[in-house]
Formats: structure tokens, sequence, C-alpha cells
């Protein structure tokens, strides 16, 4: 990741510009905020599956990007001490997505709580978890990305 603040630019814009995988998608950028980020993926047939939904591969990126735009807005003060990495990521597909869907990612622990431990020179893990849901509000998917804070140097 480049060496850029926050509040240089936006998250979303950010993300795109260090992850091309959130450009190639065309992932859009509602929310992004310490507590909550929301992303949503336009319904784009060149990302759809044999059914005429979106693809998983394209749902997964649309959940993981939104745990990365959560944990740029609670630790990008943090950007110059330490590397926000994901360690690894579940995801369950609850119901059939059809259009376009929304993913809604939240910290599993409080960032003060993460910090401490990066004050204390530990690499702290957290869970983030998201919700993608399709137009009408059905949970089509749940995911869980762990991160961690790698400290530079």
């Amino acid at each position: 990741m480049t060496a850029m603040s926050a509040d240089q630019m936006s998250i979303g814009e950010m993300l795109a510009a260090t992850v091309p995988m959130a450009r190639t998608l065309n992932l859009q950028f509602q929310e992004t905020t310490a507590e909550r980020a929301v992303l949503s993926l336009p319904d784009q047939g060149e990302y759809h599956n044999h059914v005429g939904g979106p693809h998983a591969g394209a749902m997964f990126t649309l959940g993981e990007s939104a745990s990365g735009a959560i944990v740029l807005a609670a630790f990008g003060d943090q950007l110059s001490r330490a590397v926000p990495l994901a360690v690894r990521a579940e995801i369950a597909y609850k119901k059939l997505a059809m259009g376009a869907v929304t993913a809604t990612a939240t910290l599993g622990r409080p960032a003060a709580e993460v910090v401490a431990e990066l004050d204390a020179g530990q690499r702290p893990e957290f869970p983030v978890s998201i919700e993608i849901r399709r137009a009408d509000g059905a949970v089509t998917g749940e995911m869980t990305v762990v991160w961690t804070l790698r400290p530079n140097g």
C-alpha cells in the first residue's frame, strides 16, 4: 500500500488507487466510517454466474473490499506504522443473489483495543463481519474476514 492518508482522499478513492480489483468490479462506496462500511456491486453481466446473478467470486471480492474499507476507516491513522493484511476469510452463500448486491461490514472488536495491542508491540488480529444483501433485503451471504495490523520494520 502506498503512503497516503485517509484524509488526503476518500476511502473509496484510496482502495481504488491501491487495489485494482476494487476498480475492476466497479464497486460503489456508499458509506465508509470506522463503525460501518457499505459497498455495492452493480448488476453487471460480465460478472454473472451460470444462473444470471453475481458470481460467487465477485460477491467474495465485494465483501472483502467492504472489510478493507472499514479497516482503512478505523485504522487509517496507523498506516505510517503498520500494514493492514487479511489473514483468513470465510463466506457462506445463503440465498440466490440476483441483481445488484450490497455488503455491510462491521468491526468485531473495538478499534481502541486493537491499537492498544499494536502499541504494546503485538501484531493484533481482529474480525470484520459482513452481510451481503440483495435489493429486497434478503441476506444472500455472510462473511468474516480476520485482519491483522503488521507493524512496519
